[in-house]
């Protein structure tokens, strides 16, 4: 029985691995549990699953509570699920790795903000980390048996909600359009960054990291139906490719099983019979900037992509609180990073810093706007 630990339990992520775990009690066995501010579905999967410790404000008879770095490297856990999003999975990431884990991320923050320092120490405990996102997912089970490099890695994306909008249909764009995704059910602040673009930026640096790819080689393509997850070219010219339902307990579930695939009922299957067109397309990089400056950040690299991740996550927060117009997140981070002086190769102290200068920088700035 492999012991789990779900850090970000009442999360959209968190819920959806419960959910595997939910479907098959004789190989899972729940041993920790964090959560954030929903303390009664948080109280509801603790009294499923009897975790033996919690993180939470919150004491729950018969478990202890510890923080989430605590149980990220405690002796009873076999797999840790980070599926925090911002920049609060980075502590626990690093204490997993450095207790030489094997984790199952969701969280591409602590990649993009300091994946220098994350993959190097994997590499040095000889922690695994295995991708959840889909596209990662599908890229790393591309790989799979595969002796030789790949060629290129093409990242698909669906092109999020506003994938025909003009630049005046952008500036209107609502907080309920924008988190009315046509393919996924995310949480709010991936849901965001799906409609600008953003979340795939961020996948752009995540894949570099994972996969020890040159940004030069890692492609996009619009892919609206959300089947093909991504693909992976070889020298030959030969293309794999990762097919399935959209619908995230599928990479999940690889990850917890892994290797093993276990046949879930509960998951859904695609009727090929039934399906239409598979199509691509290049994305527009002027309509969408924040995939453009994502990119370009993951090249600059040093503190940039930690900037990058604050500016976001505060715009996104700015955004959905409607303090904010949705062509708004773009300008504020690419306004913050022109003031931004980069630190090349940056120490953890550095990179917190450069994210701690870029939440107050990015609010000066919309202080300065309301005046």
């Amino acid at each position: 029985m492999k012991r789990v630990a779900v850090l970000g339990s009442t999360g959209s992520i968190g819920q959806q691995t419960l959910d595997v775990v939910r479907a098959f009690p004789q190989l899972f066995r729940v041993m920790g549990l964090a959560a954030g501010k929903n303390a009664d579905l948080l109280a509801r999967q603790v009294a499923e699953f009897k975790p033996d410790f919690v993180c939470a404000e919150k004491l729950f008879p018969n478990c202890q509570r510890l923080s989430m770095e605590e149980i990220a490297r405690h002796p009873d856990v076999d797999l840790v699920v980070i599926a925090t999003s911002g920049k609060a999975g980075l502590d626990p990431v690093l204490t997993a790795i450095r207790a030489g884990k094997t984790i199952a991320l969701a969280n591409k923050e602590s990649l993009v903000m300091a994946g220098e320092i994350v993959t190097a120490e994997a590499k040095r405990t000889g922690a695994r980390i295995l991708p959840v996102d889909s596209e990662h997912s599908a890229i790393w089970q591309c790989l799979e048996g595969e002796k030789q490099r790949p060629a290129r890695i093409i990242l698909t994306a669906s092109g999020g909600p506003f994938r025909r909008y003009s630049s005046a249909q952008l500036k209107e764009v609502t907080v309920e359009q924008a988190l009315n995704h046509p393919s996924w059910k995310m949480g709010k602040k991936v849901t965001i960054d799906s409609a600008t673009l953003m979340n795939k930026g961020l996948e752009v640096i995540e894949a570099h990291w994972l996969f020890d790819m040159p940004y030069e080689s890692i492609s996009i393509l619009v892919h609206p139906q959300c089947i093909v997850h991504s693909m992976v070219e070889f020298a030959d010219g030969s293309v794999k490719a990762q097919l399935s339902p959209p619908d995230m307990r599928l990479p999940i579930q690889y990850a917890l099983s892994y290797p093993e695939r276990l046949a879930n009922p509960r998951l859904p299957k695609v009727d090929w019979s039934k399906f239409g067109n598979l199509t691509f397309e290049p994305p527009d990089y002027e309509a969408f900037p924040c995939l453009k400056l994502g990119i370009e950040v993951g090249k600059r690299g040093g503190t940039y992509p930690a900037v990058l991740c604050a500016v976001d996550e505060v715009a996104v927060e700015l955004f959905l609180s409607k303090q904010i117009h949705f062509v708004d997140i773009p300008r504020l981070v690419q306004e913050t990073l022109k003031e931004h002086r980069n630190i090349a190769h940056p120490a953890l102290a550095e990179i917190r810093a450069a994210d701690a200068w870029a939440r107050e920088t990015v609010l000066k700035q919309i202080e300065g706007v309301r005046k």
